[in-house]
């Protein structure tokens, strides 16, 4: 197949392929429509079937970190984790919405560096939502900080998002060295992040709680799944330091909490496989095989164009921007997997702005990440609308301003550390 027509074809079926994660026709997982779609650039030639494979060889290591991850997460929320959460921000927040904000924050942070975006999603947001009807706030701050921090909070640790991992393993850092350099971007974007929260919600943070303060309940924090996500923390160092892929020290993790689990008969089988959600690691899969056939067929060379040059402030505020523009075109996983490849050349400094760009990026679009969707479904399952306008403006107010934060505080972090 010529290359016009082969790139004509990729792009199309990536367009279908995202349309598709977006909407959900009749409510199909995004893998119905993924998986087809790169069996079909396989098959017509689109993509050849070694490159193919070297794809999913490279992806395979990241998926069955993400599948260990998302069972770790789900295991501490069966073990009452993120209830007790529940329970300390209704009691730090003493019956008033800014302090509940604070505590969101602060929580939310934390759990998404730790346990990765999704578990704040799914199971944080929840507990938000219940949280706030408790002590009688009004929810939409708090509710709203989830998903911008699910994805701007998960600069932190390589485990903290699935564009993370990918940038970790282009990046050549170990896991210690790429923590030390997004710590103060982390810090700094989260930090805009929160100024701009308190200014934009102030009319619903000033609006008197009517609940109670929420310190009568006890708070039974699991301490077993708490040392158990330690020592994950502490084994992905050790992998890192060790050369060995850190997709075993998750593995090890979840695979306590679920022998835990399962001796206790407080889950099934069947329940850490629907944990896993295989589904989506097929979707991830197979995005990436029709991400690389739209690159193989054109894309590269064009945005190997327009991508700076040099690793300077500048250079670092291009390589966010355009990954920032990116993610919100065609989503932030397809981004990070076209920029990852023309950003590694120019350093880990490069390859570290790209994911500022992608993950800070998609909070002004719904469109912007997967996380992003995932929670617009978990809004509506509680009844409580978002405003296409509302939330854009919220966007642009915090996503220029947190980025350009995050890539001052990563050029000074390398300038400082080094790359």
């Amino acid at each position: 197949m010529d290359t016009p027509l082969a790139g004509a074809l990729a792009a199309v079926c990536l367009l279908v392929v995202l349309a598709c994660a977006v909407i959900r026709p009749y409510g199909r997982p995004e893998a119905v429509f993924a998986v087809p779609a790169a069996v079909l650039l396989t098959a017509l030639g689109v993509i050849p079937l070694d490159h193919a494979v070297a794809e999913a060889a490279e992806l395979g290591p990241v998926i069955g970190f993400l599948a260990a991850v998302l069972v770790l997460a789900r295991l501490c929320a069966d073990e009452g984790l993120f209830r007790a959460c529940g329970v300390l921000m209704a009691r730090g927040a003493r019956g008033s919405p800014k302090r509940l904000l604070t505590s969101v924050f602060g929580l939310a942070s934390v759990i998404t560096a730790a346990l990765s975006l999704d578990a704040t999603i799914v199971l944080l947001t929840p507990v938000v939502f219940a949280t706030a009807a408790r002590i009688g706030a009004r929810p939409k701050p708090h509710v709203y900080a989830c998903t911008h921090l699910s994805n701007t909070a998960s600069l932190l640790l390589p485990v903290s998002n699935l564009t993370n991992l990918l940038a970790f393993t282009a990046s050549g850092l170990s896991f210690t060295r790429f923590a030390a350099l997004m710590a103060l971007p982390w810090v700094a974007a989260v930090a805009v992040e929160y100024l701009v929260f308190r200014r934009f919600f102030a009319r619903d943070l000033a609006a008197g709680a009517a609940g109670v303060p929420g310190d009568a309940e006890p708070v039974a924090m699991p301490r077993f799944a708490l040392v158990t996500v330690a020592c994950t923390l502490v084994g992905f160092v050790l992998t890192s330091a060790l050369g060995i892929d850190p997709a075993f020290a998750a593995a090890a993790g979840a695979a306590v909490l679920a022998v835990r689990a399962l001796v206790r008969r407080g889950t099934a089988v069947r329940s850490l496989v629907g944990a896993a959600d295989l589904p989506f690691l097929a979707f991830v899969l197979a995005l990436g095989i029709v991400v690389r056939a739209v690159v193989d067929n054109g894309l590269g060379d064009l945005l190997g164009r327009v991508v700076p040059g040099g690793s300077g402030l500048l250079a670092l505020l291009g390589f966010a921007c355009l990954a920032a523009v990116l993610a919100n075109v065609i989503n932030n996983l397809p981004a990070v997997l076209v920029l990852l490849p023309l950003a590694a050349p120019a350093g880990s400094g490069a390859v570290l702005a790209v994911l500022l760009g992608v993950n800070i990026g998609p909070n002004l679009t719904y469109a912007g990440s997967l996380a992003t969707l995932l929670w617009r479904r978990i809004m509506h399952s509680h009844e409580h609308d978002v405003d296409l306008r509302e939330f854009t403006l919220l966007g642009l107010f915090s996503v220029p301003t947190a980025l350009l934060a995050a890539v001052v505080a990563l050029w000074a972090s390398l300038s400082v550390l080094g790359g």
